[in-house]
Order: structure tokens, then sequence, then C-alpha cells
């Protein structure tokens, strides 16, 4: 008989350092980006309050990815336990219609000086959910695929719908996205992949040519001016444009190697919230070009990773729970990237780890825990396995 494995001793290390990596990287990228806050704020504690809420975020989720990795994945597939969450993310998102705006739209708790986004959380939980129910019923998916998924991509509209009202089309359109990206890993026949995905490239043009016709008058306001500013912001650089034009120069300003950690010009005054959706901007403007493509480079790997961990998984919720994490992770990277770009409109997608945000961290580190635990259950199967 083999002898038996420590789970400490099955630790990916190589989604665990990039995760690492990331995390202090980011950290150091909030002082910096909220300096020039710090400089001009009248009470210091309130300056230094997004570096501190950060590093708070962070340590839970150390503690939460340690808690996780010491599970058996047993648990994670339990249907009780993800219908707990599924619920109590309901009352969440329910809850945030009685807090405060935030830039014209809902969708935040405060508590005690701390902000909590559901959203972010229910983009995990989705995955979750569908993986969990979906593993169940993979014979129900080769013979009847409508009759299987209807419910729970039913529930998944609900959900997203809600988010749709505060509004919040930027993480919506996530939440979509990664549910068609666990339907299409579940191991339905090779015709609804298809079917799938052109009808989601027809609704997508569906969608663009109404926004045209329409002239945006059913939108919120807020959301079309995303639009207009998208197809040329320099036509209002001082309104609509602005944010995009000046992370346009934040961008140009870096050069290959940057103007040194903390000498951002954009950052004073220029670039709102440099923090939270700029942040890699800053990081161009600061570090450069070349320290850029080696962050990404980082980031990318480890996906590739999280990614290469659910392919070739043979338990369908390992598989699709990787694939779908992993998706959540290059959704957000191209959707930030897109927005600050000028590739796409700008959603309000924070960049992973990088961003100042609290639950994106949580969120994102949660992911991370559950992608240690399944690749350590995934080492130990192959390892009794050669024996």
């Amino acid at each position: 008989m083999p002898e038996k494995v420590k789970k400490r001793h099955l630790l990916d290390y190589s989604i665990l350092l990039p995760y690492i990596f990331m995390c202090v990287t980011g950290l150091m990228m909030v002082y910096s980006s909220t300096s020039y806050v710090a400089m001009t704020a009248t009470n210091p504690t309130t300056a230094a309050s997004y570096v501190i809420n950060q590093a708070i975020f962070w340590l839970l989720s150390l503690v939460a990815i340690t808690v996780m990795y010491k599970m058996k994945t047993d648990v994670f597939r339990n249907k009780k336990f993800v219908q707990i969450a599924m619920i109590v993310i309901l009352f969440l998102l329910i809850a945030a219609f009685f807090f405060p705006r935030r830039n014209g739209a809902l969708g935040w708790l405060s508590i005690a000086g701390f902000s909590i986004q559901p959203a972010e959380y229910l983009k995990f939980i989705v995955i979750w959910f569908l993986s969990v129910t979906l593993s169940y019923r993979q014979k129900g998916i080769q013979q009847e695929f409508w009759k299987t998924v209807w419910r729970p991509i039913g529930i998944v509209f609900v959900y997203t719908g809600i988010m749709a009202l505060y509004p919040d089309f930027g993480n919506a359109v996530i939440v979509m996205l990664l549910a068609f990206v666990v339907l299409l890993s579940s191991g339905l026949n090779y015709l609804y992949t298809l079917i799938l995905g052109v009808a989601g490239i027809v609704g997508s043009a569906l969608i663009v040519l109404f926004v045209n016709l329409t002239g945006g008058k059913l939108l919120p306001a807020y959301v079309y001016s995303r639009f207009s500013s998208f197809l040329n912001p320099f036509a209002d650089e001082y309104d609509t444009g602005h944010q995009m034009v000046n992370g346009y120069y934040a961008m140009f300003n870096g050069g290959l190697f940057g103007r040194g950690l903390g000498n951002s010009i954009q950052k004073r005054g220029f670039l709102n919230e440099a923090h939270t959706d700029y942040i890699f901007s800053i990081v161009m403007e600061e570090l450069g070009l070349i320290p850029s493509i080696i962050i990404l480079g980082v980031l990318f790997y480890m996906v590739g990773r999280i990614f290469l961990v659910g392919i070739r998984s043979r338990d369908p919720f390992n598989s699709m729970m990787c694939i779908g994490i992993g998706a959540l992770f290059m959704s957000q990277i191209f959707i930030n990237l897109g927005g600050i770009t000028g590739l796409i409109p700008l959603t309000g997608i924070t960049f992973p780890f990088l961003s100042q945000g609290g639950s994106s961290l949580l969120m994102l580190s949660i992911c991370i825990g559950f992608v240690l635990n399944i690749s350590a259950e995934e080492k130990r199967k192959q390892y009794y396995l050669n024996y």
C-alpha cells in the first residue's frame, strides 16, 4: 500500500505563489494610487483607510484560503451548503436596494465603515451552484439537455435581473458569461454548444443594435454616457470622456519603464477613482510597459494553471469549478483592460487583485482556495492511481 500523503505536501505553488505576488503588488499599487488623497486629506486616518481596508481583507482572505484548503472537497459538493449560499446572497442583493447609491447605481452594503458588494460574491456562487447542480445531472445533460438545465439557468437569470435593476450591467454580463462557460464545460452535446455559441453572438449583436437604434434613451444616463465616450472620448474630454482621456495620458506617460513608483501625474486629481477601475493605467504610468507585461504574464500563468487543473480533472464538479473560476479571472481581466484601452465601453469592473476593493479581493481569494483544494485532491488521486 502506498504511504498516506499529507495535504500540505500537495499544495500547488504554481497557483499560490502568483496569487501572493499579485496581492502584494496590489497593496503596493493601492497605497501608491491613493497617496495623493493621503497628502491632501485633513484626517490622516481617513486618508489611509483604503490601504488599511485592503490589508484587512487580504488577511481575511488568507484565513479563508487556509480553512478552505483543509476542508474535504465533499463538503463543497453538498447541495444544502450551496443552497444556503444562494439564499444568503439573494437576501444581500435585495438588501442593497435599501442602501445609498454610488456613482448612480445601487449594489453596496455599507456596514461599520466597510463596504460589501454582493454582486462580487454572486459571480463565484453562480459557478459553485451550477457546478454542483450539473455534476449530479450528467446523464440528463447528454440525453435531455434543455429539460435538465432550464431550472438552474432560470434561477441565474433571476439573480442577474436583480443586478440589472441597480443597474449593474457589468457584473450582470459577467454572471451570464460564467453560466455560459460552465454549461459548455458540463459535458453537453457539441450541437448544443454550437447553438449556445450562435445565440450568444446574435444576442450581443442585437443589444448593440438596440442601443444604437434607441439612441440610448431607454438606458440610464450614466450608462449611455459610457457608450458615447467609448466611441469618441476626446469629443467631450472634460465631461463624459474625462476618465478615458486621462487614462490614455497615464499609459502614455509611463513609457517602457515608468516614471517611478509614486510618481504618477494623473492620480493627482486628474484621474478619478485611480485606485479602482483605472488602477492598471497607474501601474503603466509608474512602472512602465515592460513591468506591466510581466505582471500580466504572472497573472495569465496562474489562470492557465487553473484551467489546466480543470481540463485534467476527470471529476465533473472539479472540472466545471476550475474552468468557471478561470473564466471569471479572464473575463475580469479583458473587460477591465478593454475598458481602459477603449476597445469596449467602460463597465466599472475592477482589475483582479490590483484594484482596491475588499469584496473583490475576498471573492477572488475564495476562488483560489477552492482551486488549491481541488488541485490537491487531483494530485492525491493521481498518486494512488500510480500504485
